[in-house]
């Protein structure tokens, strides 16, 4: 089987297939196109115009959580729970997390207000996670899921703008959650699943967005 992901480099959902396809060991071309201005080759077979795009043998899947479960419905492993309902439920979270992804967006785009809402909004649901996270290092246990790979680009990009700022947006309150950050962002699939340098682009997205976070970003 054939497999070419088509996206842009600071796609987050893309990162997520990404990872899941590193995670299963699948081998995978990937083609990055320029968002702002697609090619007409990505306009004539992307059925939304939107990113990500997976190409099997020629034909089209796209809608990133599809992307996903598609991944791993072709592996040879399930990297989600076995116990129907705690798959539901992680299918569920997943969902959910998608919404953070937006939250995002809205603090590098917002001026203040707009930051300051989708900070609080982004917490609002963080603090819903750390209610149901367990103890252990990923969300189902010891075993790094579908769930834990959804959450890996929200969790790098929160440690970039704490990098790239003094800590604008500390999770730290969250115990559970933090510990999850810190136990997802060691896996290699997640290192591995950007680019050499992308904390730069994304740094230099943040100042030319010209946003509120804009001008709490230090110097690096």
């Amino acid at each position: 089987m054939k497999l070419e992901l088509i996206s842009f480099k600071l796609c987050p959902f893309a990162q997520r297939a990404i990872i899941s396809l590193n995670t299963q060991k699948l081998d995978f071309k990937m083609t990055y196109i320029n968002p702002m201005d697609p090619p007409d080759w990505f306009t004539a077979i992307s059925p939304t115009g939107q990113v990500p795009l997976l190409k099997v043998d020629g034909q089209i899947v796209f809608e990133s959580s599809v992307i996903s479960e598609f991944i791993n419905d072709i592996s040879p492993t399930s990297i989600h729970p076995k116990d129907v309902v705690q798959k539901a439920n992680n299918r569920a979270w997943i969902d959910f997390s998608s919404t953070m992804l937006g939250d995002l967006f809205n603090l590098v785009i917002g001026d203040e207000a707009a930051f300051n809402a989708a900070k609080k909004s982004l917490f609002s649901k963080l603090s819903k996670l750390e209610a149901v996270k367990s103890n252990k290092a990923f969300f189902n246990g010891e075993s790094f899921n579908l769930i834990d790979i959804a959450l890996a680009p929200i969790f790098m990009r929160l440690a970039w703008i704490n990098e790239f700022t003094d800590n604008a947006l500390s999770i730290t309150e969250f115990k559970k959650i933090s510990a999850w950050s810190d136990a997802i962002l060691e896996v290699e699939e997640v290192k591995s699943s950007v680019v050499d340098g992308l904390d730069d682009v994304y740094y230099s997205n943040i100042e030319g967005r010209e946003g509120y976070l804009s001008t709490l970003l230090v110097d690096e």
